[in-house]
């Protein structure tokens, strides 16, 4: 097996952050590297190639060992962590510290998440996944130079329940769903045909759309919902999924 370097910019460590592991205070770490493009994404340095201030991983090692005590659990974000290779390198190396671990996912990718899962050594004990508009849709957030099981006639929706069901075969204390609220994307027909994909009992977390940095300059021109419509939208998806919440 290849041995990956430790010293090369993979990503943006975030060193404290009580919002990022439910319950937990925890170190995040947001790897380089995604297969989506979503237009409203404000870590472009993290799926734009040699832009950005990156950390490396030696350096989330580092945090992990000088923070035991501290932090209880660590996060593997991005980006899709489940493209990057150093994925399974930072989950044993929290599990030798004895932290628990956290990992965000877009859920277009069930092959790696269920190889995660069926991993005894691997296998998050949270995970968050993103439902980021109808399955339809999500041609909308692809690079238009990508191709394969990313390619825009790929059927989402099969690849977007599978994973929901991997996600939902954690206890439900282990689990969340969550939706950025962006008017173009997120509109109630489209939470009509996201809630086709989540389990009765989801967590639905749902968080305002900040128009700041977005990958596509375009959605910086775009206003968020006011609180009243994200409240209502929010209700809405209530009557659906009981455990939709605005954060």
């Amino acid at each position: 097996m290849r041995t990956l370097p430790l010293d090369e910019p993979a990503g943006v460590l975030i060193k404290t952050t009580c919002v990022d592991y439910p319950g937990l205070v925890a170190g995040s770490f947001f790897l380089h590297g995604c297969n989506l493009r979503c237009p409203y994404c404000y870590n472009s340095a993290l799926v734009t190639p040699g832009t950005g201030q990156m950390n490396t991983i030696r350096d989330f090692f580092d945090l992990m060992e000088k923070r035991q005590g501290i932090l209880k659990g660590i996060v593997i974000s991005g980006g899709e962590p489940l493209i990057n290779p150093y994925t399974p390198v930072i989950i044993r190396k929290a599990r030798e510290f004895g932290y628990k671990v956290k990992l965000d996912t877009n859920g277009t990718l069930p092959g790696p998440l269920e190889a995660l899962l069926d991993s005894e050594e691997l296998r998050p004990d949270f995970i968050a996944m993103d439902i980021k508009t109808s399955p339809g849709r999500y041609g909308e957030l692809l690079c238009p130079t990508q191709t394969g099981l990313q390619d825009a006639s790929q059927d989402f929706e099969t690849a977007l329940k599978k994973s929901a069901a991997l996600v939902s075969s954690l206890p439900c204390e282990s689990r969340e769903f969550r939706t950025v609220l962006v008017p173009p994307l997120v509109e109630k027909n489209d939470i009509d045909e996201m809630t086709r994909i989540l389990p009765e009992d989801a967590s639905w977390q749902f968080a305002q759309f900040q128009n700041q940095g977005c990958l596509n300059p375009s959605y910086n021109e775009i206003n968020p919902y006011t609180d009243d419509e994200a409240r209502k939208l929010v209700e809405y998806a209530r009557t659906l999924i009981k455990g939709a919440r605005l954060r």
